[in-house]
């Protein structure tokens, strides 16, 4: 479990990195596969303290919860199908008009059907669909092993 846990944390490391130090801001969907990887280092972390059977199903199952957002973004990307009508937005209640025009001027255009980085043909979803199958397989693994 802590192999599937520790991945999902790798998965997130690389994912902060394109943000804060590559200058590559997610889109929507990207924040969707960020959130299972969040529950499954928990589940692992909890897993640590109390080791069970279920907490490895419950790791299998985040991991395919990122793996069919990496999917379904991937087909959006190669306009396959369509995404959310809306990718990118932010609550404005408290802010005047001069903040909210100034918010508005300068927020990056983050889309969701648009690749903005890829490897050997893949964008990053569709490279965490690939990575958090493996991981699934792994928390698969955790929790048929005999005790």
């Amino acid at each position: 479990m802590l192999l599937a846990a520790a991945g999902s944390l790798a998965l997130m490391i690389g994912a902060l990195g394109f943000q804060y130090i590559g200058g590559l801001p997610p889109c929507e969907m990207c924040m969707w596969q960020r959130y299972p990887h969040v529950l499954a280092i928990a589940i692992g972390l909890i897993a640590l303290r109390f080791p069970a059977v279920a907490l490895a199903w419950l790791g299998a199952l985040a991991a395919f919860a990122t793996a069919a957002v990496g999917a379904f973004h991937t087909g959006v990307e190669r306009d396959w199908w369509e995404g959310p009508t809306s990718c990118s937005s932010q609550p404005i209640g408290g802010l005047t008009p001069d903040e909210l025009f100034d918010q508005i001027m300068t927020a990056p255009v983050v889309r969701c059907d648009e690749v903005p980085w890829e490897m050997l043909g893949l964008s990053m979803a569709s490279w965490n669909m690939i990575a958090s199958l493996v991981l699934m397989a792994i928390w698969i693994a955790a929790a048929r092993r005999p005790a």
